[in-house]
């Protein structure tokens, strides 16, 4: 039986995770893909603490080169993250003739398309399974499964720690920072959540997730990102009663000549399979022209399913290695030579529906100001509410809309500010439905 030797860099969490499934399902693993994964070699620059995993006659060395350079290794596994010395490493690889496995989601959508030309010239294959979505194969989905299909679109909760924050909001009435600080004493945010809670490690997947989904370049620069911060419990109880969750959405489609590439939070209605993903797990709705909807659903992130993800993609290379073949599916998808910039809608020029929540002065007058308003921009509204009156004499008031462009929206607020209708900033919150009106 043929032996595939395997080098990992980066002996964390999921650098641990992979070991760990290499060692203890190597029978399984052998009887699925006919050839033995052989762990090799781990490199981390911490090399006395206990992983609690039994390596054997596995090496665990300080150095990453040792293993980059040694002709003897076919696979190397990049778990290290950043965009940084991983790169290099990766690079380096690459042009050694490596094959190479990573979940570095961030790198790939920072250098992807730099990572995809110097595989290419190498002639050895790039994969990524684990970047998006944890154990969800959406990868494989996109790139091998759907291969028939034009995708329409795409609504995805990718990030755990915002859906868990959101989830505690909308179950327990808590505010922002107290969910933020149970989200962190339970392992779902990092002691800096920015990446997470500012939408940036959504938006990075989605870059890739486009680009696997239409054949074009990853385009991370151009997606509109808005975080989660400023949603409270208020947001979240009108929505309710609106008949709408609201979620931290990576939304993708496309059209003509163009791609809607948006981050943000997002009401949904319930009757939406979305609106029911609930705590830190993900999921991904794909609407394609020959299958019509599907949903992909599961663990984001975690030692385990994300491990679960990279093996995946080492039998893949180890199954083309057995077979004498060598980048049998295009890394992105698509056949490089077809691969071409497609334009992201600029965020101004979207149209879509909008919830408005003003703090508006308890005067005569005011509701009809801000309606005027909004109307000079084009603006309908559908519904007003207003509910409870605080004691400051500041009157909450909602406004759902009908289709408008994103330009009129924001030219509206900067004019309503510029009155002494409202206090504070309003709270803008874009709807998604899949029949709009």
């Amino acid at each position: 039986m043929e032996n595939i030797n395997i080098g990992i860099l980066g002996y964390g969490v999921v650098g641990a995770g992979v070991a760990k499934l290499l060692k203890q399902k190597q029978q399984l693993l052998e009887s699925r893909i006919g050839a033995v994964l052989n762990l090799k070699a781990i490199a981390d620059i911490d090399t006395t603490t206990d992983r609690g995993i039994d390596l054997g006659t596995t090496a665990l060395v300080s150095d990453a080169n040792l293993i980059i350079d040694d002709p003897k290794i076919n696979i190397i596994v990049e778990t290290i993250g950043g965009e940084t010395i991983a790169r290099q490493f990766i690079l380096r690889s690459l042009e050694n003739k490596k094959h190479v496995v990573t979940a570095n989601k961030a790198l790939l959508a920072a250098f992807g398309n730099d990572l995809v030309t110097t595989a290419r010239k190498n002639q050895v294959d790039l994969a990524f399974e684990a970047s998006c979505g944890g154990c969800m194969p959406i990868i494989k989905c996109l790139r091998e499964s759907l291969v028939a299909n034009d995708i329409r679109s795409m609504s995805a909760i990718l990030n755990g720690t915002c859906n868990y924050i959101l989830t505690k909001i909308s179950k327990d009435g808590s505010n922002f920072e107290d969910a933020l600080k149970d989200a962190q004493k339970l392992g779902y945010a990092e002691a800096d959540p920015s990446l997470d809670i500012d939408g940036f490690d959504t938006a990075h997947k989605l870059a890739i997730l486009n680009a696997l989904a239409h054949g074009m370049e990853i385009n991370l620069k151009d997606i509109h990102v808005e975080g989660i911060r400023n949603i409270t419990p208020v947001d979240i109880e009108f929505a309710r009663s609106f008949g709408y969750t609201i979620k931290l959405l990576a939304i993708g489609k496309i059209h003509e000549d163009h791609v809607e590439a948006r981050v943000h939070p997002t009401m949904i209605p319930d009757s939406n399979p979305l609106s029911h993903v609930d705590t830190s797990m993900n999921a991904i709705a794909i609407d394609a022209d020959a299958t019509g909807q599907t949903m992909l659903y599961g663990h984001g992130a975690g030692m385990m399913p994300t491990a679960s993800a990279v093996l995946s993609d080492i039998a893949d290379i180890a199954r083309n290695i057995i077979s004498g073949t060598k980048r049998r599916v295009p890394i992105l998808g698509y056949a490089e030579d077809n691969i071409k910039p497609i334009q992201i809608l600029p965020m101004e020029e979207l149209y879509t529906r909008y919830y408005l929540r003003f703090e508006a002065q308890d005067h005569p007058g005011v509701l009809a100001k801000i309606s005027g308003v909004l109307g000079e921009n084009s603006i309908s509204i559908k519904s007003v509410h207003q509910k409870g009156r605080k004691s400051n004499g500041k009157v909450p008031v909602v406004m759902i809309t009908h289709i408008a462009k994103e330009a009129w929206v924001q030219k509206a607020l900067k004019q309503i500010l510029k009155t002494d209708s409202v206090v504070g900033r309003p709270i803008v919150i874009r709807i998604e439905e899949t029949d709009r009106e």
